[in-house]
């Protein structure tokens, strides 16, 4: 059964979608983190049923990371998407806080050839889990924003967070 909830966050209100599961605890794996306004975000559907209390960690980890206590998510999420996403979203996941890195990089990273930086930046847009798959340290070679599915508004408020949590971390 698919359920859902939504929290306010300072970049939005972020709708929650989860899988029940046998090993997530709590019984929800996490599939989709999105903002309204989102491109290609989920719209919630008729047979959801809503379930705050199966998101009782997410909440938790996503309010301590707006409020600057939490710097690396450790939540139970689907697998979906093809298998080049997944490598791509694995190394997504390494990018540390409070940094960038740039398209070429992630793609090094990857061990992604940099012919294929396009199907790259693709599996990035595709990315089910904004904020917590950090997609929002990706930017352009020379230091530009560049595309993000929330909105580039949303990714300069991500980056400046992370930023300004971390310098102010002795």
């Amino acid at each position: 059964m698919t359920v859902y909830t939504t929290i306010d966050s300072p970049v939005g209100d972020l709708l929650l979608v989860g899988e029940e599961s046998a090993t997530a605890a709590g019984g929800t794996a996490l599939a989709s983190v999105s903002m309204t306004g989102q491109r290609r975000a989920p719209a919630v559907r008729a047979d959801w049923q809503r379930a705050p209390e199966a998101f009782v960690e997410p909440v938790r980890q996503l309010h301590a990371y707006f409020a600057g206590e939490l710097r690396t998510f450790d939540l139970e999420h689907t697998a979906a998407g093809t298998e080049f996403q997944r490598t791509v979203w694995r190394a997504l996941e390494a990018v540390p806080y409070g940094t960038t890195t740039s398209y070429g990089a992630l793609a090094e990273r990857a061990g992604i050839p940099r012919a294929a930086v396009r199907a790259l930046g693709t599996a990035i847009g595709a990315n089910p889990l904004l904020v917590v798959r950090a997609c929002h340290r990706v930017i352009g070679a020379d230091g530009s924003l560049t595309g993000y599915a929330g909105g580039l508004d949303r990714k300069e408020y991500l980056l400046g967070h992370e930023a300004a949590v971390r310098a102010a971390t002795p």
